[in-house]
């Protein structure tokens, strides 16, 4: 037993070594604390050393979602763990289910070491399909569900796949692809030209798979809104990592999450393990519906609600009559990752739900960042708070000087302990001091809260001034009858570049552009006020809901 507890603390501090320069005794003190959070939140019972070193070595050999799968597993295998569109499934039948899986990819050709690509909407295959990796000790890739057929062949052969899984509504993409593939999930009945995993499932034994020789790994895309996404592997050793994620999130052990959030995006995906690794529901849908996700949370009384901004904004623009329809007081959380969550959304929420909101701010590089707690966004609508245990923030000038002032903007840099070691083709982040580059740009106010002001590449400059598009943008929801705001630098021979802004509005008739220049003129320097504004009847937007800003700027 004693030579098991030296390597859980090995494993952990392994991962926190990635805070940058900190010594072993700096970083014991974070191991104490983050092992207090997961007692705090019923993650693991650490009166019970056995189940504390069984947790440890699950991740260590199985990675940390088959690993959190069977810690969930072990602590209770009758526990409902999935609900889908097909019903529910117990932590005992993903576990079984996932055995035969396993062993029938093993026969087709799957191993350690292969890369497994997944192309699925959120559904129970594809939560086989991650748990299977696992067991073999595969290298999983998370493919986008909104890519083009080009960005899948590059990723696909950049990324050495050797079997790929699939949706059936995805097939005419997968065809294009010389490999062997099985479908995640069909629509109906009949024969299939290729096989679906029920039919591995259903046909292959059950029996336990034998622990890989080599833990697997996962692929994270960037999200690809410019070019070929890029891969960010992980491999996750430690559970205490989750410590960064419910310092300040309360989630607990037992209770039920509604996924809103896709499970290919690292939004999703975390509190997809989180919620395994605690033993609770997760409550899945294919594809997302507002008024749907709100009767999912009644119906099973989820506490926990994960969405990106643009999923919240159309929950909240169903507006009360919709919103009252539906029992809902059982919500504890609304997590919101994956972009800017705007002031005015974000209170918006808050008068809807109460003081749920935790607002997630990271990357698919970093992951955690920091988090704001409700108190946190009450004092200041906007932020995305402070670093949670075993994450440090700093804000860079452009020579890597540290700025402390607060009010002051510069480039932000992330230490974490899940953060990744560069993408798979080689290439990295700017480190410096063994900080992370987000490539954000933001500042620290005068509480110590954290506010991203944009993404460096998204900054413009028109007659010398540096603009950006978020403070702009922010505004711009905030006036009345606009719903949705995007805001771009066009080439201008006067001023190098003129603002255009892009805006969705409930009634075109109700706003004018003089309206909205006139508001923006009223609240910031004259050169930030648009010199165009677009009305449109939707932004464009990748599967995760981020503005496709190149096809803004091709737009006459």
């Amino acid at each position: 037993m004693i030579g098991r507890l030296s390597q859980v603390l090995d494993a952990a501090l392994g991962q926190l070594g990635r805070l940058g320069p900190l010594g072993p005794l700096e970083q014991v003190p974070i191991v104490v604390r983050s092992v207090e959070v997961l007692r705090r939140a019923g993650l693991v019972p650490v009166t019970r050393p056995d189940l504390v070193v069984r947790s440890v070595l699950a991740v260590r050999h199985l990675g940390p979602i088959a690993g959190a799968a069977q810690v969930a597993a072990a602590r209770d295998h009758r526990a409902i763990g999935l609900v889908d569109e097909l019903g529910e499934l117990s932590y005992r039948q993903l576990d079984l289910r996932s055995n035969a899986l396993a062993r029938a990819l093993a026969d087709r050709g799957v191993g350690p070491g292969s890369v497994l690509a997944l192309l699925a909407r959120d559904h129970r295959g594809a939560v086989d399909t991650m748990l299977a990796a696992g067991k073999l000790g595969a290298k999983l890739l998370l493919m986008n569900t909104g890519f083009a057929g080009p960005q899948l062949a590059d990723v696909a052969e950049r990324e050495q796949v050797a079997a790929f899984i699939h949706d059936q509504e995805f097939t005419e993409l997968a065809e294009t692809l010389d490999l062997p593939r099985y479908l995640a999930w069909v629509d109906g009945h009949g024969t299939f030209p290729v096989e679906t995993l029920d039919e591995l499932i259903t046909s292959t034994s059950d029996r336990p798979v034998p622990l890989p020789r080599t833990a697997g790994s996962l692929t994270l895309l960037t999200s690809g809104t410019t070019g070929t996404p890029k891969g960010a592997p992980r491999q996750i050793r430690s559970p205490l990592v989750a410590a960064q994620f419910l310092d300040r999130i309360p989630l607990r052990a037992g209770e039920c999450t509604m996924l809103a959030a896709p499970l290919f995006h690292g939004t999703g995906l975390s509190q997809f393990i989180l919620s395994f690794g605690l033993g609770s529901t997760v409550v899945l849908r294919r594809r997302f519906d507002p008024e749907s996700t709100l009767k999912a949370i009644q119906d099973n009384r989820c506490t926990a609600l994960v969405v990106v901004p643009t999923m919240l904004q159309r929950i909240v623009d169903l507006g009360p009559d919709v919103l009252d329809r539906y029992d809902t007081g059982s919500l504890r959380i609304i997590f919101c990752a994956g972009s800017a969550l705007a002031p005015e959304l974000g209170n918006r929420a808050t008068e809807a739900f109460g003081p749920v909101i935790h607002n997630l701010y990271g990357s698919t590089e970093v992951a955690v960042a920091s988090v704001a707690t409700p108190a946190d966004w009450a004092a200041a609508p906007g932020t995305v708070g402070r670093a949670p245990v075993g994450c440090r923030v700093a804000i860079l000038d452009d020579d890597g000087a540290r700025i402390t002032e607060p009010g002051v903007t510069g480039r932000v840099f992330v230490a974490s302990g899940l953060s990744f070691s560069g993408y798979s083709d080689g290439r990295t982040k700017e480190i410096v001091d063994g900080l992370l580059s987000t490539g954000d740009i933001g500042h620290f106010d005068e509480q110590g809260l954290l506010f991203i002001d944009g993404r460096d590449d998204d900054m413009i400059v028109s007659g010398g001034e540096n603009v950006f598009p978020a403070e702009i943008e922010h505004l711009l929801v905030e006036f009345e009858g606009v719903t949705e705001a995007a805001v771009i630098g066009v080439p201008d021979e006067t001023f190098g570049q003129r603002l255009r802004a892009f805006v969705v509005v409930r009634d075109r008739d109700a706003v004018s552009a003089e309206d909205l220049k006139t508001h923006v003129r009223a609240n910031l320097a004259r050169y930030k006020v648009p010199r165009e504004v677009v009305f449109l009847d939707e932004l464009p937007r990748n599967a995760t809901g981020k503005v496709l800003r190149g096809e803004l700027a091709e737009h006459p």
